[in-house]
């Protein structure tokens, strides 16, 4: 798969980031950029499925909706099926761990409220309005990016590997 793969000739990155300017949150952004490359038949259970984890999951502020987003993805590509204990858990874990460790590397946390320079858990429900103050504020976009490309260049150097949507 080539980061131009796409029937569109644009980057998984590029899909992402403009999933978020549509209204997709940020986890909904990057497993849409890669729909094409899961084993889900049906669009509408993927972008319900994620829609939980926006905002560090449910506007906690924890883990980044783009990592999630990532770890999504990697689940349904890598992932094993039934109650697992061993070499396959083992497996994707390790990938999952590969992932997150990328992200941080880049972006010094995957947590989101360290990622937004929070200094508190945000626990209130209603997330903001997309206005373009709220785009020039947020890096999300820009992270939403970032984790799209991290995990293209994962698929890239695994695409042999993958367990799930083989099956």
């Amino acid at each position: 798969m080539d980061k131009k793969d796409n029937a569109n000739g644009i980057s998984r990155k590029d899909i992402a980031m403009q999933n978020f300017l549509k209204g997709y949150n940020c986890t909904q952004s990057v497993l849409l950029a890669f729909e094409d490359l899961l084993p889900v038949e049906n669009r509408k259970e993927i972008i319900c499925m994620a829609s939980s984890f926006g905002g560090g999951m449910g506007r906690l502020r924890e883990v980044c909706g783009s990592v999630s987003g990532m770890f999504l993805v990697a689940g349904l590509l890598y992932g094993y099926e039934g109650p697992e204990t061993g070499q396959k858990k083992t497996e994707l874990y390790t990938r999952i761990q590969e992932l997150a460790h990328k992200f941080e590397e880049q972006n010094g946390s995957i947590v989101c409220r360290e990622l937004l320079g929070l200094n508190v858990k945000e626990e209130k429900p209603v997330p903001e309005a997309r206005t373009g103050e709220y785009y020039k504020k947020r890096p999300c976009k820009e992270l939403i990016g970032m984790a799209a490309g991290i995990l293209e260049d994962f698929i890239n150097e695994n695409m042999e590997d993958n367990t799930c949507s083989q099956q």
